[in-house]
């Protein structure tokens, strides 16, 4: 990793990217940052980002809270160092895979990732990815469209906003599908509609096009959205191509 001289990086990406030693301070190591961030994806799967604290991880690890800020210097550290080794590393895509079908493959992956771990969902996005894991998906995005003779910055883009998309749509089925009553969202829009006023959405409500039973939008619906998005991205590809 190249790093500029005189330049100084945030120290969760040092750690990160191991150029910082942690638990240095202090007389005795018991812990390493591993396991740290292990213990506090466990709490956060089991019990929601919300739960998490330096205090609960280190009870968790049979530590005091002082040991953890040798190896870690506040939440907001954790948080960054965590939002990056939950991921982990992105799929192995097969070199015979076209560029459409590799980029499947990688958004699908991140989906998975994102909704077996729901609480990433509720951390905030505070810049462009800087963890390893982060440039790793990244990497394997840029490389699905080595192929594609789409200009660089183009191919950037694609990369962002398809993660954008996996993120936002992750966002919108936990959101707005898997902790709402589809039944009792229709029952009110009928009760509050002018069939006059709003045809449109009175017809859709008179087909069910809100009833669970129709639509798969944890599975079915997410591939369907990301079939819209790689339509137009194949649109691009072959306009550079011709």
């Amino acid at each position: 990793m190249d790093t500029t001289e005189g330049e100084t990086l945030p120290r969760f990406v040092e750690l990160a990217w191991g150029l910082d030693e942690a638990g240095r301070r202090g007389p005795k190591r018991g812990l390493s940052l591993g396991e740290i961030l292990d213990a506090a994806i466990e709490l956060a799967d089991e019990e929601g980002v919300a739960a998490l604290s330096m205090a609960r991880v280190a009870k968790r690890l049979g530590f005091t809270t002082m040991s953890l800020y040798r190896y870690v210097a506040s939440k907001d550290e954790l948080l960054e160092l965590i939002s990056d080794r939950v991921i982990g590393t992105p799929p192995e895509i097969p070199s015979t895979s076209s560029w459409r079908e590799g980029l499947e493959t990688w958004a699908r992956a991140e989906y998975d990732v994102l909704m077996r771990h729901r609480w990433w969902l509720r951390l905030p996005i505070s810049g462009p990815p800087l963890g390893p894991n982060n440039i790793a998906w990244l990497e394997a995005a840029l490389g699905c469209l080595a192929s594609t003779r789409l200009p660089e910055p183009l191919k950037v883009q694609v990369a962002l906003n398809l993660s954008v998309h996996v993120i936002s749509r992750a966002r919108f089925t936990v959101d707005l599908v898997l902790d709402t009553e589809t039944d009792n969202y229709s029952t009110v829009l009928r009760r509050v509609l002018d069939p006059a006023q709003f045809p449109a959405l009175t017809a859709a409500l008179d087909a069910e096009a809100f009833a669970e039973d129709d639509v798969d939008w944890e599975d079915s619906d997410f591939r369907f959205a990301l079939g819209l998005l790689l339509d137009g991205v194949q649109r691009i590809v072959e306009h550079y191509d011709s």
